[in-house]
């Protein structure tokens, strides 16, 4: 077989080597993260972590912001998928609110030192860091807006504006995790999830249970 036959036949194999290579990276720069922190962490831990060479991470990543901001968007690409999927199966507004709700509090709780990386110790790194955490809080925002903006439409909810109650959703549930990160309170996250299962149905003109359990009104 000629030689460029080879390494056309070869090139898949050669690109599938290197996309389980750096998902092994993402992998391993996860678990150096969230036990070192952002700024004590290590491009050496991580290739010692990932059992690769030095040279094999910088090959994928060329600083340590790159590989932060890398694993930042897989871990929030990961949870915006998941809520999507929990919200297409949800039936009607008030379910889709529970269900966004279970999904992230349930994800994070489970996560504490992922959600402390993001949520607290990401706020001290670099510009390019602080700008992409903010692209990820309007892509949640924008989910939750076309939702409303469909229950609007739909009547189900008051003539509220999506983006503007959107924000204000997320806001209220990114503030309640990040205080739990830093207080432990409450010690267990989705303890939380009643009490803001009321307060956002109640922003939102949705029926509220007067307890869990109960049929809303």
């Amino acid at each position: 077989m000629p030689e460029a036959t080879n390494r056309v036949a070869e090139e898949p194999v050669l690109q599938a080597r290197a996309r389980e290579r750096r998902e092994r990276i993402l992998d391993a720069a996860l678990e150096v993260f969230t036990r070192r922190g952002y700024r004590e962490a290590t491009m050496d831990e991580v290739a010692e972590a990932a059992a690769t060479s030095k040279g094999g991470v910088y090959f994928h990543f060329p600083g340590k912001e790159q590989l932060f901001l890398a694993l930042l968007e897989r871990s929030a690409d990961l949870l915006l998928q998941r809520t999507a999927d929990a919200l297409a199966q949800a039936a009607d507004p008030a379910a889709k609110l529970d269900t966004a709700l279970a999904v992230v509090l349930r994800l994070f709780s489970t996560h504490r030192a992922l959600a402390r990386l993001f949520l607290v110790e990401a706020l001290a790194a670099g510009p390019a860091i602080q700008r992409a955490l903010v692209d990820i809080r309007r892509r949640f925002a924008a989910l939750i807006a076309r939702e409303l903006a469909a229950a609007r439409d739909a009547g189900v909810i008051g003539p509220h504006d999506p983006d503007l109650a959107a924000t204000a959703c997320f806001g209220a549930l990114y503030e309640v995790v990040t205080q739990w990160v830093l207080s432990g309170h409450p010690s267990d996250l989705e303890q939380a999830a009643p009490e803001l299962r009321r307060l956002l149905r109640r922003m939102l003109d949705l029926p509220v249970p007067e307890r869990e359990g109960d049929t809303p009104r």
